[in-house]
């Protein structure tokens, strides 16, 4: 690719979706030893909500989820404890020693060029399936779109000396996942990202020339970090699992 992508078709025109979940790390700041993604979140691991989240929006998504090495078993043993009913059909690979490496052994799941994929942090469980499918149209339409919210406090940028200045909050947005893309554009960008360490997916792949376009995210889409975040999940999620 190499450049910016205007593909200028709807979702729908891409019969193969694809949805790498992200659960590579080791959640150490909730402490306890347990992964944060596999903690309970009313009722099921936090990881399974993302997983019903792209089931619902469409049950043909293929599902590919990256787990830390040591926790695969652990997990598929969370999972088939889960009723029949809740059970989700996914693969599983696990992850690298870094998040770049980790979505690289998801990308080589990912079989069908003619597709989209979504780059999804296992750590946000409350991402909605109307916020998924604006993802599937804006990555089908450019080539690439990412989450935004709105900065809603005040920022200052700080300099040497212990010197700071206001900045303009408009000028900045909070970025999200599921971060989108058509699957060739995303796949050559990591191959030539090399061993190049990036934060996210939207700038491997605008390191590589492709446009980003953005696309409205959600504020309640939050990511879990710690035991006070696990907790308001649960109150914001709470009623989601009946009986």
């Amino acid at each position: 690719m190499g450049n910016q992508t205007d593909l200028r078709k709807r979702k729908e025109d891409y019969p193969k979706r694809y949805a790498i979940i992200v659960a590579g790390g080791s959640g150490s700041r909730m402490g306890g030893g347990m992964p944060k993604q596999f903690r309970s979140l009313c009722g099921r691991p936090v990881l399974w909500w993302s997983m019903k989240a792209f089931h619902d929006e469409d049950p043909t998504t293929q599902i590919i989820l990256v787990l830390p090495e040591d926790f695969i078993t652990l997990w598929e043993d969370f999972y088939s404890a889960l009723p029949l009913e809740a059970r989700i059909e996914y693969r599983v690979t696990s992850g690298g020693s870094s998040r770049t490496e980790s979505v690289k052994k998801g990308l080589a799941l990912v079989d069908t060029d003619n597709s989209l994929v979504a780059i999804h942090d296992g750590a946000r469980p409350m991402v909605s399936p109307k916020m998924i499918y604006l993802g599937w149209d804006t990555a089908a339409w450019y080539g690439a779109g990412v989450p935004v919210v709105p900065v809603v406090d005040s920022l200052r940028r700080i300099e040497k000396d212990h010197v700071s200045h206001p900045v303009n909050r408009e000028d900045f947005r909070i970025v999200q996942t599921p971060q989108v893309f058509y699957t060739p554009v995303i796949k050559e960008a990591y191959l030539k990202a090399g061993d190049k360490v990036f934060t996210d997916d939207a700038t491997v792949a605008e390191n590589n020339g492709q446009f980003i376009s953005l696309f409205e995210g959600d504020p309640s889409n939050m990511k879990i970090t710690n035991p006070k975040d696990l907790a308001i999940a649960e109150v914001l999620m709470s009623g989601k699992i009946e009986g």
